[in-house]
C-alpha cells in the first residue's frame, strides 16, 4: 500500500498488468511525479484519505442536493 509508484517497461501490456497489480493510488509509466490538475492523486487504503485535484477533489467538498421548484400551476 503507498501513496505512488512508477512502472518502467517496454512492453504496454506488462505496463497494464503491473499497474493493476500495484496497491497505490497513482501509478506512473515510464515518468515520476508528472502530475496533472485533471487527474486524480491520493493513496491507496490507509495512505491516503480522498482525492486531490480533478473532479474527485471538488466532490470532497461538495454535497449533492436536490432542489424541486414548481414554477407554474397545472389545472
Amino acid at each position: 500500500m503507498a501513496l505512488a509508484s512508477a512502472v518502467f517497461t517496454r512492453n504496454l501490456d506488462r505496463a497494464l498488468s503491473v499497474s493493476a497489480t500495484l496497491e497505490t493510488g497513482t501509478v506512473w509509466v515510464n515518468c515520476y511525479n508528472a502530475l496533472h490538475a485533471q487527474a486524480p492523486f491520493g493513496g491507496y487504503k490507509m495512505s491516503g484519505n480522498g482525492r486531490e485535484l480533478g473532479e474527485y477533489a471538488l466532490a470532497e467538498y461538495s454535497e449533492v442536493k436536490a432542489v424541486t421548484i414548481k414554477l407554474t400551476e397545472t389545472l
